[in-house]
């Protein structure tokens, strides 16, 4: 088996222009990752990783999933195998994932952040292992190096309303140079028809508001006073994981009697989950435009869909899939109902299911307005659509139906210190397409043009779209 890398500095760059944008206006721009699940512990205990194992397979459910599709046993996924066992059978899945982007990922990251150049595979298993984990016991390969390593600028972590930010402030305390700010994410507030998880948070929120809930309206108070709390920590954005958009007709009475039952544990019908759902999302989304954050919507995913997988090892496995609802006209009336009310506010929109694109991006461009360039976003390449293909098709779809020039770029939506060469990966993919274009005349043959169009789209409309605090600028 050859052991011979396919990286070249070149990779995914097919012409002397694409190269050309790439070299002088994307390789080097810092990195705003505004969405992501990354450890704040992690980071205020600038954690040093044992070995390769850890950093790199613990809780990647995209690899799981290919070592399953390949066969390994569940205890060399998220079961008692050691930790070389388990990186073991990685490396004898890595040659079957050709064509699948945890191809391109393993080995950019392997090159990234360790200078590795070999292809895994195993008969280099051992050597790749033994080297990189060497190497993450090293100072400079702390959690808080790797990042500076990779140029990160901003980390938007991802955070329940309940969580006291704890580690977010001993991040700031510590006066670390990285920007690292909590993303709001009440989906488990949301999610009224898990009866018994709605209410143990429902519970939990009380306590850490500290205001007595005894009805809906007290609800409202409470999850305000952590919007509140969350602004205050240097949160400027929210950000929901839905299966679709809700937009139900209803009445404040009506909101008070399915808050009432789900309560006391008595079964909501459809419709009223979908009533409670539609007047919850609109609450929160008015929070988000009175203190003018961004709100984000990632849409369309089927979750935990192996019941006995769940049952044995939990949620977020790797048992998720794409779902294939209409989303459309729910989409429509909820955006309207806020626009009508001047409560509309910078929004980004996530597809899951390929065959969504444009129909999101046509849907977001109705409710563009000025002063603000590029209000309403069709987000990037999400999920299982962030491999070349997907983010191909989700240029294409934003520059046919927007502005590509102002889209706001790539993100990790990752739960890995070793996810960020993803960001090199879309940029290349970018420069590859706008250098291609141009020597086909199908573009302006303006390298500084286009070059500040890239720069734009890889960091400056992230950095300026979002209002983060100022101390951004100590940066």
């Amino acid at each position: 088996m050859s052991n011979k890398t396919f990286l070249t500095d070149d990779f995914l760059l097919y012409s002397p222009t694409a190269k050309q944008l790439y070299d002088d206006y994307a390789k080097y721009q810092p990195i705003i990752d505004y969405h992501c699940h990354l450890s704040p512990k992690d980071i205020a205990e600038d954690r040093q990783f044992e070995n390769l194992t850890q950093i790199w397979i613990e809780g990647d459910h995209y690899k799981w999933r290919a070592m399953r599709a390949y066969g390994v046993e569940e205890k060399y996924i998220t079961g008692s195998a050691s930790d070389y066992e388990k990186f073991q059978k990685w490396a004898e899945t890595v040659p079957n994932t050709l064509r699948n982007p945890l191809y391109h990922w393993t080995h950019l990251e392997l090159k990234n952040y360790f200078g590795i150049d070999k292809l895994l595979n195993p008969d280099t298993a051992e050597e790749i292992y033994i080297e990189a984990s060497a190497l993450l016991q090293k100072p400079e390969f702390s959690v808080k190096n790797l990042l500076r390593k990779m140029n990160v600028q901003m980390i938007g972590t991802t955070d329940d309303p309940i969580d006291d930010l704890n580690y977010h402030k001993e991040i700031q305390n510590q006066e670390f140079e990285i920007l690292v700010l909590p993303s709001f994410r009440p989906d488990k507030a949301v999610n009224i028809e898990k009866t018994v998880d709605f209410n143990n948070w429902v519970t939990e929120l009380e306590k850490v508001s500290e205001i007595k809930i005894n009805n809906y309206q007290d609800f409202i108070i409470a999850i305000k006073s952590r919007h509140d709390f969350f602004h205050k920590m240097g949160c400027r954005i929210s950000d929901h994981g839905m299966d679709t958009f809700y937009a139900e007709q209803y009445t404040v009475e009506e909101i008070n009697t399915i808050y009432n039952k789900a309560r006391k544990n008595i079964d909501l019908s459809v419709l009223e989950i979908n009533k409670y759902k539609s007047a919850l999302l609109f609450e929160l989304a008015l929070m988000d435009y009175k203190k003018g954050w961004t709100q984000q919507f990632h849409v369309g995913a089927i979750r935990n869909n192996n019941s006995k997988m769940m049952e044995t090892i939990g949620a977020d496995k790797g048992f998720d899939s794409i779902g294939d609802l209409n989303h459309i006209d729910s989409m429509s009336k909820f955006f309207d109902k806020l626009n009508s009310s001047n409560s509309l506010t910078k929004t980004i929109i996530y597809n899951l299911n390929p065959k969504d694109g444009e129909a999101f991006a046509s849907m977001v461009a109705n409710f563009n307005e000025g002063p603000i360039q590029g209000k309403m976003q069709y987000g990037a390449a999400w999920w299982f659509l962030d491999q070349k293909d997907g983010i191909e098709k989700q240029l294409d779809v934003l520059s046919n139906f927007g502005l590509l020039p102002l889209f706001i770029g790539m993100l990790t939506d990752s739960r890995s210190f070793m996810s960020f060469p993803r960001h090199d990966y879309f940029r290349r993919i970018l420069c590859n397409i706008l250098g291609d274009e141009m020597e086909k005349n199908q573009l302006p043959n303006d390298v500084q043009f286009i070059g500040q169009m890239v720069n734009n789209i890889c960091y400056t409309n992230s950095l300026t779209y979002f209002n983060f605090p100022s101390y951004v600028n100590k940066v």
